[in-house]
């Protein structure tokens, strides 16, 4: 069993509320790095909120074994909050914090890109247990072109309560990479 896959079921993401998101069957072909500057994201480390409120830099390669197809897609970064307001009490999850289309292998968010939802940092409040941040890497299927309005709006209030696996499987997005964070408030005490 690999660390992304034992990681998963200890935060209890697969079976789960991010079951629609991360199927049973899922086998990453993409190795997904994502870093706030120098705190990078390496599936469940704790980060507080003051190290998270920079959009972080993405890179993504593709497995060899995935096949040419692969590497000449484009590909989806999102970011979701499961665990919105609290994770005792997910009543606004997925909080939708991020969306990029157009990625490609190797170039991270590079100019091809597209934010469909400009980047808002995790804030879960002081009184919050830390909450799950997962980066989602989809592949996208050949000639898709998505807007802003595809996903909904950019204030604080239409971005909760987002239906993330609706919009995946409206777009044809197949997941291939993954990667999460924890993520608590700087006064946080366990």
């Amino acid at each position: 069993m690999s660390q992304l896959t034992t990681s998963l079921e200890e935060a209890h993401l697969v079976p789960g509320a991010a079951a629609a998101l991360i199927p049973a069957s899922f086998a990453p072909s993409a190795d997904l790095s994502v870093s706030f500057g120098d705190a990078p994201v390496q599936l469940g480390n704790l980060l507080r909120v003051s190290q998270v409120q920079q959009k972080p830099t993405i890179s993504f390669q593709i497995e060899a074994d995935a096949g040419a197809a692969a590497s000449d897609s484009s590909y989806l970064v999102m970011l979701v909050d499961p665990d919105a307001p609290t994770p005792e009490d997910p009543k606004f999850a997925f909080w939708r914090h991020w969306v990029v289309s157009g990625l490609q292998p190797g170039r991270g968010c590079g100019a091809a890109a597209t934010a469909l939802t400009e980047f808002l940092g995790p804030g879960p409040k002081p009184e919050s247990n830390p909450h799950r941040y997962l980066f989602l890497l989809f592949r996208e299927p050949a000639g898709l072109a998505l807007g802003k309005s595809d996903v909904g709006g950019e204030a604080f209030i239409e971005r909760r309560s987002f239906d993330a696996a609706t919009f995946v499987a409206r777009h044809g997005l197949q997941l291939v990479g993954l990667n999460w964070v924890l993520c608590a408030a700087d006064e946080w005490c366990a």
